[in-house]
């Protein structure tokens, strides 16, 4: 009898431990964390059963790669940007995910088909297509108002403070842009000495005016708060702010820099059966549609575009505010991976250099 009690206890101790295995997300907090959440975490925790919660970080690339290098894995599924993705799983600090494990699209069509071109890498799944623009306070500028890359850096036509992503990706690009370089010949620019120096000149005569942020929710509260008339953002954001919030804010999307944004698995993660269930399940084809109808990112499947998508207003019509609308394409650069992983260190030393100086 004894035995047996010990046996049921132990049993009973094992199912609870089993019970309370619980997925969890990291993601970049704020609209962009709560779309997520709304869209993937929380449906996808009601659909099986499993618990499952989300957890914030400025960028998630970080706290994964020290996780598995200290050997003390807590997060399961990470979402994190494209160059990353591809660099981490070149250093061995993500899992491999088998895209045959992905489901076929909503109309029948296998998922190597029905997700755009690269959006589906050796260790990422894509959950969307952000992009880096720029918005300013329609109240604070009035009249003439900024449509351009260039006018951003126009201190002389639009005066005031900038808010700028602290740190080189993305700003070298924009700067470049602003500075007459065709997007089609951006990185062929910053691979020579002559370019990155350009970006850099041009990032000097805006410096003593930016105000620089690292979270994604910090551009909106900056526009709100009058501490910048006008900063860079993640589209998503911005949108987020002026329709859901109600800011009047508006977006110029001349010059914007866009990307897939991508759910990975850190390698040790301890629940790795539901994490690839969960990325399978979130990048389906109402997956994506789900987080789109969250926040104004592009759907990675061709099946979640095929009907319209609105806003969790119930109103606002999501097409002409994605990256990837014909309208907001015109002057606009797709972020190139290769480039950031190769370069990124050295273009990030070189930044916090010419940041700490005078």
């Amino acid at each position: 009898m004894k035995k047996l009690l010990i046996l049921t206890t132990a049993l009973a101790g094992f199912a609870v431990q089993a019970h309370a295995a619980e997925l969890t997300v990291m993601s970049w907090g704020g609209a962009y964390g709560g779309a997520q959440n709304e869209a993937h975490v929380k449906p996808w925790a009601a659909k099986t059963g499993n618990a499952a919660k989300m957890v914030d970080s400025d960028n998630p690339a970080q706290p994964i790669k020290a996780q598995v290098e200290a050997g003390n894995v807590t997060v399961d599924v990470a979402s994190v940007e494209y160059a990353d993705a591809i660099r981490l799983c070149d250093e061995g600090v993500l899992e491999k995910i088998d895209p045959a494990t992905l489901p076929p699209g909503s109309d029948g069509t296998a998922a190597k088909d029905d997700f755009l071109p690269g959006a589906v890498t050796d260790c990422g799944v894509s959950t969307d297509v952000w992009a880096n623009v720029y918005g300013y306070d329609t109240t604070k500028i009035t009249g003439t108002v900024p449509t351009t890359a260039a006018d951003f850096y126009d201190l002389t036509k639009f005066p005031g403070k900038r808010g700028l992503r602290k740190g080189a990706k993305g700003n070298l690009e924009f700067a470049l842009i602003a500075d007459g370089v065709a997007p089609a010949d951006v990185y062929k620019t910053l691979s020579t000495k002559e370019g990155v120096d350009r970006a850099f000149k041009k990032l000097d005569t805006i410096k003593k005016d930016v105000v620089w942020w690292e979270a994604g929710a910090q551009p909106p509260q900056l526009l709100a708060d009058g501490e910048v008339v006008m900063t860079t953002a993640y589209n998503g954001r911005l949108f987020n702010a002026a329709v859901a919030e109600g800011k009047p804010f508006q977006i110029v999307w001349d010059g914007q820099v866009y990307e897939n944004e991508m759910y990975v698995i850190p390698k040790g993660a301890p629940n790795m059966d539901m994490a690839k269930d969960f990325i399978a399940y979130a990048t389906s084809t109402d997956g994506l549609r789900a987080q789109a109808q969250n926040i104004s990112y592009g759907p990675s499947r061709k099946s979640s575009m095929k009907e319209k998508l609105i806003f969790k207003d119930g109103k606002t019509e999501m097409a002409p505010n994605l990256p990837t609308a014909e309208a907001n394409m015109k002057n606009s650069l797709l972020s190139d991976f290769q480039f950031w992983v190769d370069h990124d260190a050295e273009l990030n030393e070189r930044f916090n250099a010419w940041l700490a100086a005078n």
